[in-house]
């Protein structure tokens, strides 16, 4: 397996730049690390962006998250490892991350129960960490980044 190129941004150092901000302040919005660590694995796996699962797997794991929730992630639905709140986040970035599979993409009833767990703060943050991570995605599966490797 090769990779195409390094990631754009890699290559161009100073798109890295804000997008780490990005990411510094939706971690700093009050949110669990760990869930939105979950909230990135699931977006991944959505996309099937290797890198960003491999990637994400082992920060949310030395977040704490446990092994039965990194396993089960994808299937959050039917797992008994998660709480009410994030599944809301879960149900939230799958929505915001399929935007084209309905008319409404991110339904009033998905957005309303994210909204009973979670402040404009918290729910800003989880947005955040939603688009940072479909960036991402984006820019390893056109360039096939590799899982496991960096750059």
């Amino acid at each position: 397996m090769h990779s195409r190129m390094r990631n754009p941004a890699v290559v161009l150092p100073d798109a890295m730049k804000p997008i780490q901000a990005i990411l510094k302040t939706a971690h700093s919005a009050g949110v669990d690390g760990r869930l939105l660590e979950l909230v990135h694995l699931r977006v991944s796996q959505i996309n099937g962006c290797s890198a960003c699962v491999d990637g994400g797997a082992r920060t949310a794991r030395r977040a704490g998250v446990s092994d039965e929730r990194l396993a089960t992630v994808a299937a959050w639905r039917e797992a008994p490892y998660f709480t009410a709140a994030e599944r809301a986040a879960l149900a939230l970035a799958e929505a915001a991350t399929r935007l084209a599979d309905r008319s409404d993409a991110v339904s009033d009833e998905v957005w309303d129960t994210a909204a009973t767990h979670f402040d404009e703060q918290q729910l800003a943050a989880i947005i955040l960490m939603i688009g940072v991570t479909n960036l991402f995605n984006r820019l390893n599966a056109t360039t096939r980044q590799i899982a496991g490797a960096r750059g």
